[in-house]
């Protein structure tokens, strides 16, 4: 069976839909088409020259990069950095580049996840919910159709609300219009004002999901004018943002968890705050640069902070509450090649999907 870059990327989208990703980043079908057909896959955390080299030797011709190689806008490109001399070579030798990036990070399903089952703990919700996640629409249809437009919406993805699905708040009303010359009005009379009895719907669904629940409605509302409203709401979507918040079964020592932790996640060292003397059991987490965590972990009352990037004096912000813990930023993204490589294998069977073994971690250990 035939793979094209298309495929992959509609799969790489349902699973982290690329409207997720934070405002400052480059995600989605960097270099190549769409319509390319797909010979293997090279999963990469960094794009360098060097993984690039390994991705024509394994004959990949679409590299998914986790790190976009294009984080600023390009104003030429004549090979003066690493990451330009690679769009140069992905040119030449006809290879599609595809980034997956905070888009990842911010699905319950993500980079947080696969940490969450490596170190065994239950997960209980997101740390920094993303705003503006949810969405809510209002429509108004003919009291013998609501049923077949309710369920048209449900099946596009509207109506779910945490463990529950086919959500809707409805109730009956009257409904008046009158058409001119040009119109074919599905009851009444041109010209004449009509009075129709009619159920107002209202839903709820993730914003990403906006084009196929506007696409549901009009084609299966009997109006020849659609009259729908949506709106932005400030309901906090609990699955939806950076990091999460969850415990382990057993408490532990703090010293015995950093033990535990570097062992199972496989860390070089880490870099910690003072100990304050309390068990480890409730644990919140951001991996790659999350010092913005701090305070929404302390709030939240976790024995332990765990992210990366962390400055001198955020560790001053433990104030004996919490243990802060800086683990690496590749070391707590590193991953994510074997997140994707699992989720793709699952999907495309007839392709060769590798994970690079290049360690592009830039900071290097004297020891």
């Amino acid at each position: 069976m035939e793979v094209f870059v298309k495929n992959i990327a509609e799969k790489l989208e349902n699973l982290a839909p690329v409207e997720y990703a934070d405002y400052y980043d480059n995600v989605g079908l960097i270099v190549g088409s769409y319509h390319q057909k797909v010979s293997n896959i090279l999963i990469t955390l960094d794009l360098t020259e060097e993984v690039f080299y390994e991705s024509i030797k394994k004959k990949c011709n679409l590299i998914i990069s986790f790190h976009p190689v294009i984080f600023k806008p390009i104003k030429n490109l004549i090979g003066k950095t690493f990451s330009e001399r690679v769009l140069i070579h992905a040119l030449k030798n006809d290879v599609s580049i595809y980034v997956i990036h905070t888009n990842l990070d911010f699905i319950w399903e993500g980079t947080s996840a696969y940490i969450s089952k490596l170190l065994k703990i239950n997960k209980e919700r997101v740390l920094i919910p993303k705003k503006g996640t949810i969405k809510k629409m209002i429509t108004y249809v003919p009291v013998h159709y609501a049923e077949k437009v309710r369920n048209s919406l449900f099946e596009a993805g509207a109506g779910k609300i945490s463990n529950y699905s086919h959500c809707s708040y409805n109730f009956d009303g009257l409904g008046s219009y009158m058409g001119n010359d040009k119109t074919n009005p599905f009851s009444g009379k041109k010209g004449i004002l009509s009075m129709e009895k009619e159920t107002c719907i209202g839903v709820i669904f993730p914003s990403h999901k906006l084009d196929h629940v506007k696409d549901a409605l009009f084609k299966n509302h009997p109006y020849e004018e659609v009259a729908y409203e949506i709106f932005n709401i400030e309901n906090i979507n609990p699955y939806i943002g950076l990091g999460f918040i969850g415990s382990i079964e057993k408490e532990m020592n703090e010293d015995d968890f950093l033990f535990f932790l570097k062992k199972e996640m496989n860390f070089f060292c880490i870099r910690h705050s003072h100990f304050v003397g309390k068990k480890i059991k409730k644990i919140a987490i951001v991996t790659g640069s999350g010092r913005f965590g701090i305070e929404y972990a302390i709030k939240e009352e976790a024995d332990v902070f765990i992210s990366s990037d962390l400055k001198y004096h955020d560790f001053f912000k433990s104030e004996k509450k919490i243990l802060i813990v800086d683990v690496g930023h590749y070391e707590s993204e590193k991953i994510s090649k074997n997140l994707l490589k699992s989720f793709l294998d699952k999907n495309f069977t007839s392709i060769s999907i590798y994970e690079s073994k290049v360690n592009t971690n830039p900071v290097k250990y004297f020891y």
